[in-house]
């Protein structure tokens, strides 16, 4: 008779020492295979051989079996799944890729991949011509990305960095063959980087980011600020600011300088020279606004209009007007009358703070009626809506902008008071040197990389450009890498995304824009693209490609 079983212990376990035991004599043990068919456990599921498989392999190193069921197609990744590897690396899987190189990362489609084009075609739609819009948007970091390697832009010897710098300081415009063939051994071509990598700030504070400003508390905290406490000091810093400042603005009247920025803790500006934008008189773009500051321009005699507010009030009512077209129609095809259609709905625009209805009614002295100040802010209820939006931009014109110079210099809001940011001037950035500016130079490293295709792998190289790339900047670098890259190249680009709105068309389409800025020290390429009309609206260029010397790109 058996033994019986103790409380909580199972016949049926085996130790670890004596499990291990029995898993080494499997291999040696020689037996009847099929005894050893027929006595083996039937499998309780289709998931019974997965379980069995390694699961320390990969799709890559998995032994391939010639009689292996089918399986079914493994579901894509969704678009824009953020992926952890490296940036140039492309996804396994034939109908996906994936660049990750920013936190944002861009789902792309699979294509039969060659020479000219290294990586696969964003699934967006894209735009496509000789020359790429104008983007007035500030940029915070461009990836260009290319089969041909980026080798010529490392390692710039001391001549040919003083002589970028030379050609920027004398706008010299340089002229490169349409295709160099040994972009490393040329100099005119390395010169030509670096001249367009420079660019002017001020105030110049080196342990300091001075841009972004707008939501940079964050990043300025805990940084030395000796002025935060220091009146005097403050005032000797916005003294020297308004010096700096007033240049500018005399080069710019002067079409010595075609634009520059004025970037404030709580809202950035954007003056542009007679000529550019397609607009015939000076322009000047402040984005974004609030009601307060925009009533304080109004109390100083600043003539401005808010063009994206207007147009947006003007598509609503051609929709409405459209909307009771429609109606009429149907009303009228159902049987009914002109009469039967009902009125539009009364707006708040449309009330003027009469109350003569109230004394047709005979209660005018029952009801309380609402004080001035409320009947104001009622009708201005869409306006204070677009605060701290893109649609708050306010554009002003001609002999407005001096008027504005001086009431930003005298604007208490310009400077924030407390915070990261308090008693810090505003940042100045500009194309052309000017009096208190600082020369800096864009921040560009090499990367170069593997990605996968369908045939095998293939060498990816990348240019990275860090810094506050001006519109000018990203123009003069595509010159550059046209030649340099055989006139293939893509970029992806991280605009500064308040500034977007800044591609608002500044001037009326019919406007006669005179072309008299050859002496404003941009290249005459690039200063003919930035002469035209934005088209962007309230975006900005995300992705830029060049393909035999043509451009496609997506906004």
């Amino acid at each position: 008779m058996a033994a019986p079983a103790e409380p909580g212990h199972s016949p049926g376990f085996k130790k670890p020492p004596a499990l291990l035991r029995l898993k080494r004599k499997r291999p040696g043990r020689r037996s009847d295979p099929a005894t050893e068919a027929a006595a083996a456990p039937a499998p309780r599921g289709p998931s019974a051989a997965a379980r069995r498989r390694n699961p320390f392999s990969s799709l890559d190193n998995a032994p391939q079996r010639a009689a292996a069921a089918p399986q079914p197609p493994a579901a894509s990744p969704a678009v824009g799944d953020p992926s952890t590897a490296p940036f140039w690396q492309v996804g396994s899987s034939p109908g996906s890729a994936v660049l990750s190189s920013h936190p944002s990362a861009i789902a792309l489609s699979s294509q039969p991949l060659d020479l000219h084009s290294p990586l696969a075609v964003a699934q967006v739609p894209s735009s496509s011509g000789q020359e790429f819009p104008a983007d007035w948007s500030i940029k915070t970091r461009v990836l260009f990305m290319s089969s041909q390697p980026f080798s010529w832009a490392e390692h710039l010897k001391a001549q040919e960095e003083a002589q970028g710098f030379a050609q920027h300081c004398r706008a010299t415009e340089t002229s490169l063959p349409q295709s160099v063939q040994e972009p490393r051994l040329c100099t005119e071509l390395r010169c030509a980087f670096q001249q367009s990598l420079v660019y002017w700030l001020h105030p110049s504070l080196p342990w300091l980011p001075l841009f972004p400003r707008l939501g940079a508390d964050r990043r300025l905290a805990g940084k030395a600020c000796p002025w935060a406490q220091d009146e005097a000091l403050q005032q000797e810093l916005m003294s020297d600011w308004s010096v700096s400042f007033t240049s500018l603005y005399n080069l710019l009247r002067a079409r010595l300088c075609p634009y520059f920025y004025v970037c404030a803790a709580q809202f950035s500006v954007l003056f542009r020279a007679a000529g550019l934008a397609g607009s015939a008189v000076p322009s000047a773009t402040i984005v974004p606004t609030t009601r307060g500051l925009r009533e304080a321009m109004r109390s100083e005699g600043i003539e401005f209009s808010l063009p994206l507010l207007e147009e947006s009030r003007t598509r609503k009512q051609k929709n409405s007007e459209e909307g009771l077209e429609t109606g009429a129609a149907d009303g009228l095809a159902a049987g009914g009358s002109v009469e039967d259609v009902g009125e539009p709905a009364p707006s708040d625009d449309d009330d003027d703070g009469s109350f003569s209805w109230l004394e047709e009614m005979g209660v005018q002295d029952k009801v309380k009626k609402p004080d001035t100040i409320s009947i104001q802010l009622r009708k201005e209820k869409q306006e204070v809506q677009v605060d701290h939006r893109p649609e708050s931009l306010v554009l002003v014109r001609g002999s407005n902008t001096f008027t504005l110079l001086n009431f930003l210099i005298s604007c208490r809001s310009l400077v924030a008071v407390a915070g990261p940011q308090a008693g810090l001037p505003p940042t100045l950035l500009s194309p052309v040197a000017f009096r208190g500016g600082t020369m800096q130079t864009l921040k560009a490293r090499t990367v170069s990389g593997r990605a996968r295709v369908q045939g095998g792998f293939e060498d990816v190289f990348s240019l990275e450009v860090l810094g506050p790339i001006l519109p000018h900047a990203l123009h003069a670098l595509t010159l550059v890498l046209g030649p340099a890259q055989r006139g293939a190249f893509r970029a992806l680009l991280s605009p500064h995304e308040p500034s977007a709105a800044f591609n608002t068309r500044p001037a009326p389409p019919q406007e006669a824009v005179p072309q008299d800025l050859p002496a404003c020290g941009l290249h005459p390429k690039t200063l003919d693209q930035l002469s035209q009309c934005p088209t962007l609206g309230k975006s900005s260029l995300r992705l830029l490609e060049m393909k035999d010397y043509a451009y496609t790109w997506k906004a």
